[in-house]
Order: C-alpha cells, then structure tokens, then sequence
C-alpha cells in the first residue's frame, strides 16, 4: 500500500503543478483579451491613453476647459428657457383638476420657479472658466429639484380623487425629466456621478409619500436612466476633446495653432492684469527658412518645421505654450515670467539648439522677447507687436540672436 499512496501524491502534485503552469500562463492572455474588448469600449474619437480624461477634469487643457464652460453655459440656458415657459402653462391643468387652496399653491411655485428659470436665462453670460459653468449647472437643477420637493409635499398632504390623484402621479416625473437632461451635457464620469446622486437624493426624499413598491421601482428605473445619460454625456466629451485637440494643434509641428494661440494670449493677459504678474512673449523666425525650401524643396521644410517643433516642446518648461503662428514663425508663452528671467529660458534653449538643416549646419532663429510689465504695456496687441519689431531687429542685426531691448 505504501508505494501505490506515494504513486498517487506524485501524480496528484504533477497534475497540480501541470494545472498552476496552464493557469499562469493562460492567465496573460485572457487578461490582455479581456483589456483588449473593455478598452474597445471607449469612444471612437479617443485614442487610449486619452481614456483617462473621460473620468476627470483635472487634466484637462486650458482651451478644453473654456469650450466645455461655454457649452455648459449655453446649453443650460436653453434648457432654463424652455423650463421658464413650460412650467407656468401647467397651472391651467391644476386649476382644473385640483381644488383651492391646493392648486393656488401650487401656482405660486409654479411662478416663482419661472422666475428663477427667466434669471438663469438672461442674467447668467458665457464664462470662460469651468467653476462659472457649474455654478450655473447648479443653479438649473437645484430650481426644479426644489419645486419638486415642495410640490410633492403640497400633493402628498391632499385627500385626491381618482383624477386628482392619476394627474398628481405626473409630478412625480420631474426627476426623470431632470436625469434625461443631464445627457445634453459633455461631463466627465465624476461630474455625472456627483449631479445623478443630487437627484437620487431627491427622489429618495420624497420615497417616504409614495407605496413602497411605487418607489422602489421608480427609484430603480431612474438609477438605470442615470447610468444611459452617463454614457451620453462621456460620448459629448469624448468627441468634444477630439474636436478640440483636432482644432488646437497644428498637423504638421503639433505646437497649438494660431487662433487657439489668440484666445490663450487672451487670458493670459487678462490673468497677468488681474494678479499684477508679469507675462514674456518670445518670437521666433527660423533663419534663412526660405533657401531650405528652395534648395531642398518644401518637404524638407516640413521635416525641418516638426524638428525645431519636437526640441522646442521638449525643452521648454511645463508652464510655456508653444505654438505656430504661421509658416516659419513661432511663439512661446511663459506667463508669470519677467523679462530677465526670459532672457536666461530662451538663451538656454538656444544653446541646446534648434536642430540642423539638411546640410548639416545647425539651424538658428532670430528672437524677439516682450514682457507687459517691463515694456508698460497697455494691450496684449502691443505686446504681441514689440515681440514681432525685437525679432525684425535680431535678423537685421545678424539673425541667431535674441533682443529683449530696444
């Protein structure tokens, strides 16, 4: 008996070591299959490591930021207008269905929350910040969050008749209507999340004037909606950043295209003026651009453009915008920077160099720096302009250098 019990424990530990090598190496693979159908999950418009800027906005880019905020903005204006007008129209059926006092209550808030819709609608501007657009989100819902609650416990505390009843059921909708709105807006997962459980909270309030299967099965129904909308409101956001990213970058160097520049130069200025912080443009013109494209034809060009795009980015710091204002000519941002300190960034860049041109001879650029503090400038135009005059100046003077002054 003693060699047949140590003939079957060998057997037993062979068939369990074979069976932890297939699981070990099976494992991977259904992993990286099982990781290969979630992320096809993701909107189409995304590229995967943009999957993350679905879930938060805290890496979001400046120019996004502002677009989401006008949307937002726009979109919850629409929607207090078409609420201001609808929702006093209803006072007709209440008149009708509901006896005094009950349906001159109901009125009242009727009124007062058309009032409130009419103020979101025409005191509330485009912002161009994303704290302004939920501020504004905020005000929307907790409107008719409000009259629900209110209106629920007018109903509830009414002995109704059939009618009455049947026609009271509708209030109980507002929710619903409020979840389904949600999808008109590009939101990321956490913002969905944070505005879905306000209105949960809500239903959940009243949950205590309805039957509990009433309840628990519209409470149900509108966890399902939230999830529907959330789906919504991730795709607006997915195709939003692609449309953005599509918008800002130019093709061909990456750096952010000219009239994205324009709206970053705009509230960088803006936000110098308002903390009294100083604020250095530096303009770049590639020297003797043209004989490249000339000697060695335009796609050359191109390839010299993207190497002095690709080192530019790379060195500059994390706070510079880097963009293309046209053909051979760039701009770099450095807000919060003073003009010595410019000066000390760009000579740094220069001397790590901007790349070679297709001889061999290292490529150079005339640059041209301004600052809004230690010019006195009064506009971001002239500012823009003594960079662009400082640039001239570099290549009339020799080109390969920088002018700060003059």
């Amino acid at each position: 008996m003693q060699p047949n019990s140590t003939y079957s424990q060998i057997i037993v530990v062979l068939l369990v070591n074979d069976l932890k090598q297939k699981v070990i190496t099976t494992m991977p693979k259904i992993f990286a299959k099982f990781t290969k159908r979630l992320t096809s999950l993701l909107p189409p418009e995304l590229e995967l490591q943009e999957a993350w800027l679905l879930l938060s906005s805290r890496k979001h880019s400046m120019l996004l930021n502002r677009r989401r905020a006008a949307m937002i903005v726009n979109r919850v204006r629409l929607f207090a207008f078409l609420f201001a007008v609808l929702t006093p129209m209803w006072s007709v059926i209440d008149c009708i269905v509901f006896d005094a006092p009950l349906w001159i209550y109901l009125a009242v808030i009727r009124i007062l929350a058309s009032v409130a819709f009419f103020g979101l609608f025409f005191l509330y501007q485009t912002p161009g910040r994303l704290l302004d657009a939920y501020r504004a989100m905020a005000f929307l819902f907790a409107i008719p969050t409000a009259f629900y609650i209110a209106s629920h416990l007018l109903i509830s505390e009414q002995s109704l008749d059939n009618i009455s009843a049947s026609l009271a059921t509708g209030y109980a909708f507002l929710p619903f209507v409020l979840m389904a709105g949600l999808a008109l807006f590009p939101l990321t997962l956490k913002e969905n999340l944070f505005i879905a459980s306000v209105i949960l909270f809500a239903q959940a309030l009243v949950g205590k004037t309805l039957n509990w299967p009433s309840y628990m099965g519209g409470f149900w129904l509108l966890i399902l909606i939230s999830a529907v909308v959330a789906l919504a409101c991730l795709s607006q956001l997915a195709f939003m950043i692609a449309l953005v990213r599509q918008a800002m970058h130019d093709p061909l160097t990456g750096a952010i295209t000219r009239g994205s520049g324009e709206e970053l130069i705009g509230v960088f200025w803006l936000r110098s003026k308002r903390y009294d912080r100083p604020l250095s443009i530096a303009f770049f013109d590639l020297d003797h651009f043209k004989q490249i494209n000339d000697t060695y034809g335009h796609e050359a060009g191109d390839t010299i453009l993207g190497d002095f795009a690709k080192l530019l980015t790379e060195n500059k710091r994390g706070t510079d915008v880097f963009l293309r204002w046209g053909g051979e000519e760039f701009l770099l941002l450095m807000p919060d920077t003073n003009l010595e300190q410019a000066k000390i960034m760009l000579n740094r860049l220069q001397a790590k160099g901007f790349g070679q041109r297709p001889d061999g001879e290292p490529l150079t650029a005339s640059i041209g720096v301004a600052e809004r503090q230690a010019d006195a400038l009064p506009t971001k135009q002239m500012l823009l302009e003594l960079a662009d005059q400082r640039m001239y100046q570099a290549k009339k003077q020799g080109r390969n250098r920088i002018i700060a002054v003059g």
